[in-house]
C-alpha cells in the first residue's frame, strides 16, 4: 500500500460542489487548502482500508496541498497510535512524526487539529512535564497554539484538567477567534468531567475580562442562573 494507493481510493469519494463549500469554510489561520470534497465518514472508511500504511508514505499525504489527504493522514496517525499502545517504539515513531508535521504547518486547520492532538500529544506527553503544550502555546502559528489546548483535552478526560486551565489562562486573551472557542470549549469541558466548582472558580477570577466567544463557550453547561451572572459580569466592564 502506497500514498497514491491511498489518495486514488479516496478519490472516488470527490464531491467537487462539496469540496468548494469547504474551501470557503476552511479557508481560516492563512490555510489555502484544496478540498476533493469527501466527507468525513468516508474518509474513515478509506482508512480503515489502509490502516497499517507505514510512516513514510503517511508523510506523503502530509505533504499533500490536498486538505482531504492530510486530514486522513491524521487519523491514520491516531488510529495506528491506539493500536500500539503496548510498543514504545513504534508510538516515538508515531509521535515524532505527528509533531514534526505539526511544526511544519502541515497539521494546519481546526478539523485536523481536533481529530489528532488529543490522541497522540496528549497520552505521550501525560508522563512528562508537558512543556512541550506550553512551548506550542508560545507560537505565533494558531495551529500550533489551537494543538497545545486540544491536547490537554486528554487530561480533562482523565479527570486532570490542570495543564488545561494553566495553558487557558496563557491563551485566554488570544486575538484569535479559533482559539477563543477552544479556549471556551476546553474550560466548558473541565466543568463536564471534573467539577463545576473548578470552573467556576476560574470564571470568578477571569469572567469580567475574557473575551465574549470563549466565556460563551465556557458557561454552555451551566444553569440559566450562572450564565446571566458570568455574561453581566462581563458586560459590567
Amino acid at each position: 500500500m502506497t500514498a497514491k494507493d491511498f489518495m486514488a481510493a479516496l478519490a472516488k469519494y470527490q464531491d467537487k460542489e462539496r469540496g468548494q463549500f469547504a474551501k470557503k469554510f476552511f479557508r481560516v489561520g492563512g490555510a489555502t487548502d484544496e478540498f476533493l470534497g469527501a466527507t468525513v465518514p468516508n474518509t474513515r472508511l478509506v482508512c480503515k482500508e489502509f490502516k497499517d500504511l507505514p510512516l513514510a508514505e503517511v508523510q506523503r499525504l502530509l505533504d499533500s496541498p490536498i486538505h482531504d489527504h492530510r486530514l486522513g493522514a491524521v487519523i491514520l496517525l491516531v488510529n495506528q497510535y491506539k493500536k500500539a499502545k503496548d510498543k514504545p517504539q513504534v508510538l516515538d515513531d508515531i509521535f515524532a512524526l505527528y509533531l514534526k508535521n505539526v511544526r511544519k504547518g502541515r497539521v494546519n486547520n481546526w478539523d485536523i487539529v481536533d481529530s489528532s492532538a488529543a490522541y497522540i500529544i496528549g497520552p505521550h506527553e501525560q508522563q512528562t512535564n508537558r512543556k512541550l503544550l506550553f512551548e506550542l502555546a508560545k507560537s505565533g502559528d494558531i495551529w500550533q497554539r489551537r494543538v497545545s489546548i486540544l491536547s490537554a483535552f486528554y487530561y480533562v478526560q482523565h479527570n486532570d484538567p490542570t495543564t488545561t486551565l494553566e495553558l487557558a489562562e496563557r491563551l485566554l486573551h488570544d486575538k484569535e477567534d479559533l482559539i477563543q472557542k477552544a479556549v471556551g470549549w476546553q474550560l466548558r469541558e473541565v466543568g463536564k468531567h471534573s467539577a463545576h466548582n473548578i470552573l467556576m472558580k476560574f470564571l470568578d477570577k477571569h469572567a469580567a475580562t475574557m473575551p465574549r466567544t470563549a466565556l460563551r463557550y465556557a458557561i454552555e453547561h451551566l444553569t440559566p442562573e450562572q450564565r446571566k451572572h458570568y455574561l453581566n459580569l462581563r458586560r459590567a466592564q
